[in-house]
């Protein structure tokens, strides 16, 4: 009988062990090998089905575009045959030189006082026709005493321009001025965009609003802020322009009215001006 040693019995035990391992190993392996090629193949189909709704719906639209089109041609087959001229027998539009300008009738007439809204009140010195550019014009000069400047304005456009106010407005508007002035609380920019838009409106009612609304009344000029009273002056200026030629007063008689309805008094505000410098000199006698 042979002696059976120790270590032939675990070499033995030991190669059958790492045998039954390398078996289950690679079963594992080639289960995960086919599950990998089996989700590799859905995508597959899932891309295909994918692919093939996109084809479809492409299919789908382009045969109601051909379908549309055949009812087109049906209904309009002048069109078709327009767009079946050859390029050779194509006619190019006429381009018509405009020899004269489009006229209407006169509104205004001579020596007549008429409101061009970025300017103000201006007289209508002459009524000329010109060349201008090969063009003939026939338009209104304008005269502003005011700022020394002429202007003209076709009589296309004559529709620019405003006949002054009718007493009854020049009423409404004193009405305007000794109300209440409503000032909004939003920022200065915002306030001094709308004023300007309302006073190059040229509408006298809202020129009354605008010197409503910045007037101090007897409070001091100083508490204004440039812009502000630059404004307030600008329509000033307009509406007491206006209010002279239509109440045929003069320019001092027209301030007294404009000033009273506003209460303003300029002489009290000089005197308060005065006041703190006549002060100032008592205090320096005192002191020497």
């Amino acid at each position: 009988m042979k002696k059976i040693s120790l270590i032939s019995t675990l070499k033995k035990t030991f190669k059958a062990k790492k045998a039954t391992i390398k078996k289950k190993s690679s079963k594992q392996i080639t289960k995960i090998k086919k599950v990998k090629v089996a989700v590799k193949q859905k995508k597959v189909k899932v891309n295909l089905k994918q692919k093939k709704t996109k084809i479809k719906k492409k299919i789908v639209k382009s045969n109601i575009k051909s379908k549309i089109n055949k009812i087109d041609k049906k209904e309009n087959p002048e069109t078709n045959n327009l767009l079946r001229i050859p390029k050779s027998n194509e006619q190019k539009p006429e381009i018509k030189k405009v020899k004269k300008q489009d006229t209407e009738k006169k509104e205004y007439k001579v020596k007549d006082y008429v409101v061009y809204p970025k300017h103000g009140v201006g007289q209508i010195t002459e009524f000329k026709k010109m060349n201008i550019g090969g063009i003939e014009i026939e338009a209104y000069i304008l005269k502003f005493e005011k700022d020394k400047a002429s202007g003209m304005v076709p009589v296309n456009k004559q529709s620019h321009l405003r006949p002054l106010a009718t007493i009854n407005q020049v009423n409404k508007c004193i009405s305007i001025l000794k109300s209440k002035p409503k000032i909004k609380r939003s920022m200065w920019s915002r306030r001094a965009q709308e004023y300007e838009a309302k006073i190059s409106s040229g509408k006298i009612y809202e020129l009354a609003e605008v010197v409503r609304d910045l007037n101090k009344g007897d409070d001091l000029m100083v508490d204004q802020s440039y812009s502000e009273r630059q404004l307030f002056e600008k329509a000033y200026d307009r509406i007491l322009n206006e209010f002279q030629i239509v109440l045929n007063m003069s320019l001092e008689d027209t301030q007294k009215k404009l000033d009273k309805a506003l209460k303003r008094n300029l002489e009290k505000q000089i005197e308060k001006l005065q006041q703190p410098k006549a002060s100032e000199e008592v205090s320096e006698e005192i002191a020497k």
